[in-house]
């Protein structure tokens, strides 16, 4: 099968969380399944763009309303992410260095997916399955059923996977002349709660939509940011299944992020030597168990809760722990975190920002990672600690209540706990504190860890059986 993914991420391209890891994995595991996936994504301004050779494939003309413009799709030559990565150049509107934040996002990427329709009804062929990913090309089914430039492609199928519902693109209906003319006894096909709704768009048009984990799928029917009663009655063209992560790039015995590799049978050593470079750089004491976290610094990641537990870590527990932080996010959230370090005594320090090595370093080096989202569909770092012997910290929700089973219950290996409050997650401290002097518990839970195959292969399987039940 030929499969067209369309998305506004793609790692190592552009990346702005776990979409671009899912974007940039996903597509190379069907390739080396013998199938033919090609990526599509806007030509943002980045490292990688400026570092590798391209060639311009396609020039075309369309509109956003009453606005024309050209645009150009370029390809990387050397096809070095294991795809062929197609960019989408729209000048004055993708030409920015940052994927998302600006003023006239709306603009940015309905003109993206207009682009990328327009470009396929051109071609000699047509492709197998166009999969599209998130708020951000969403539209995409709508374009290709019922707009009447391109109604000769509708017999594409179409799969919407949802990484995250929070977010959904919302446009009010004085926008809806940016699409090319369309069907308008369709108009409910946009609509939700008296806007235009890409998202909402998507699920109703897509042919099916997938979501990434399991019990994600089952808590947007209570809690998906007002489409709850969408996913109800959308619930039988909707399939959850898990991410993979890449085991080429995030493996602990040939990481290019760092420099001293191990494996399970090395992990004691190995993780001794990298947790020493981390305390060494962050000032913190080797001795104690180390806890990290890795992420945004947002509401839905639990983050605001932060301060207050480690301030009560260190009341209720005593200062038997080191934190190391890396994330950025909400102002308050990271003033907070950095004036935490006037109190440190060797036990707490924190890095404003992305630092994708440090992250990697982190994850080889640390004891704990902490994961107190509210909101989590996935969720990749806990299966990045878990490959790296680094025992996850979870609370009991989407994906991490999929690959994460508590230490105390029958083949767990995790600490699970069930609210993003100070109380439950102070207590899973503790439990963590406790669990790090039993060194001979600590060795099998993280043998079984480093064991678990949270590989792309099964995965990529069931997005196949997917896409053959459309045809």
């Amino acid at each position: 099968m030929e499969i067209i993914h369309v998305s506004a991420e793609c790692y190592p391209v552009a990346k702005a969380g776990g979409l671009g890891d899912v974007v940039g994995a996903l597509p190379k595991y069907q390739n080396e399944s013998g199938h033919i996936a090609k990526v599509v994504m806007p030509m943002y301004r980045t490292k990688f763009l400026l570092e590798n050779e391209w060639e311009v494939v396609h020039k075309g003309r369309t509109n956003l309303g009453d606005w024309w413009f050209d645009y150009t799709i370029i390809k990387e030559k050397t096809n070095k992410l294991g795809f062929d990565l197609y960019l989408v150049d729209i000048y004055g509107l993708l030409d920015r260095d940052k994927v998302y934040g600006y003023a006239d996002d709306s603009e940015r990427f309905t003109a993206f997916q207009i682009c990328v329709v327009d470009w396929i009804s051109v071609w000699g062929h047509q492709p197998d399955v166009v999969h599209v990913h998130d708020h951000h090309t969403a539209l995409i089914p709508f374009i290709l059923r019922y707009c009447y430039k391109y109604q000769h492609l509708a017999n594409i199928p179409t799969v919407l996977t949802i990484h995250n519902a929070q977010y959904q693109g919302w446009l009010g209906w004085d926008k809806s002349y940016y699409l090319p003319p369309w069907d308008p006894w369709k108009w409910g096909m946009l609509e939700w709660n008296n806007s235009i709704n890409p998202l909402a768009s998507g699920i109703k048009c897509a042919w099916k939509v997938t979501t990434v984990s399991w019990s994600y799928l089952d808590e947007l029917k209570h809690s998906a940011n007002g489409l709850e009663s969408l996913f109800e009655y959308e619930k039988g063209k909707c399939v959850g299944i898990l991410n993979g992560i890449d085991t080429g790039v995030w493996d602990p015995a040939k990481d290019k992020y760092i420099e001293n590799h191990f494996t399970s049978v090395t992990s004691d050593e190995g993780k001794k030597t990298n947790k020493q470079i981390l305390c060494d750089t962050f000032g913190l004491d080797p001795q104690k168990p180390l806890i990290v976290f890795i992420g945004r610094l947002v509401g839905e990641k639990g983050a605001d809760i932060l301060p207050t537990v480690i301030s009560d870590a260190y009341y209720y527990i005593g200062r038997k722990m080191c934190f190391l932080i890396l994330g950025s996010g909400f102002p308050e959230v990271e003033e907070q975190l950095e004036r935490l370090k006037q109190l440190s005594q060797n036990d707490y320090n924190v890095y404003i920002g992305y630092n994708e090595s440090l992250s990697h370093l982190m994850y080889a080096g640390a004891d704990y990672l902490l994961m107190p989202s509210r909101v989590e569909p996935c969720g990749l770092n806990q299966m990045y600690s878990m490959r790296y012997g680094t025992v996850p910290m979870v609370r009991r929700t989407g994906g991490l209540k999929d690959t994460v089973i508590d230490y105390g219950e029958d083949g767990g290996y995790g600490i699970v706990y069930n609210w993003a409050s100070v109380g439950d997650v102070t207590h899973g401290i503790w439990r963590a504190v406790e669990l790090y002097n039993d060194k001979k518990k600590v060795k099998s839970i993280r043998d079984k860890m480093m064991h678990l195959d949270f590989s792309w292969e099964t995965s990529v399987k069931q997005y196949i059986e997917v896409y053959r039940s459309l045809r």
